[in-house]
């Protein structure tokens, strides 16, 4: 289950991919094109666009599975994440420059048959159960507090069901990493390149 590596250029491109991907779509303009032609930001992988706004969550949606290229889910995803998270109602023209902006590359799911697996901090979860399933990113633990206990009931909630569905017989649980970035790190990079 190894990470998706990307060096700071690579993690830029994503963000900026993403940020005027977010504008354009806002200010309803026709979406950008971009010309990329980095093997690294040509994989297939899953990807996850967080929007924040003063600290506070403004909309996330992604990928679990690529679908095409890494820069091309994020271009997708954080339009999605701006204006059909359900949760919220679209990002305004006014909010551009409220917001900031975090991208998770997932590495793909492993199975675990032992829910002592899960690495808090470390590890995202995907849990399944009949019909229903619910993702939470590995941060969301840590920037809650949780312990394994809650994490795995706090997915269950985010797949709506009950709690302890993790107990379950029939009951998928999944593990991932991610590797996560965003603007707020880009302004640490752009200070250690001399920008």
């Amino acid at each position: 289950m190894p990470n998706v590596e990307l060096n700071d250029n690579q993690k830029k491109l994503l963000l900026e991919i993403a940020r005027k991907s977010i504008e354009n779509a806002v200010l309803n303009k026709s979406l950008p094109v971009f010309k990329i032609d980095d093997p690294a930001l040509m994989i297939e992988s899953g990807a996850f666009v967080t929007i924040h706004k003063y600290g506070s969550l403004r909309g996330c949606i992604g990928n679990i599975i690529g679908r095409g290229p890494l820069w091309e889910t994020v271009k997708n995803m954080a339009v999605e994440a701006a204006l059909h998270d359900h949760r919220f109602r679209p990002v305004s023209c006014q909010e551009i420059n409220e917001i900031d902006i975090e991208i998770s590359v997932i590495s793909p799911f492993e199975k675990i048959p032992d829910i002592n697996q899960v690495e808090v901090g470390r590890h995202g979860l995907f849990i399944k159960y009949s019909f229903n399933q619910g993702l939470l990113l590995p941060q969301v633990a840590a920037e809650y507090g949780w312990d394994r206990k809650e994490f795995l009931e706090h997915t269950c909630l985010k797949a709506g069901l009950g709690r302890d569905c993790y107990r379950e017989r029939g009951c998928q649980v999944y593990i991932f990493t991610a590797t996560v970035f965003g603007e707020k790190d880009k302004k640490d990079i752009n200070k250690k390149q001399g920008f």
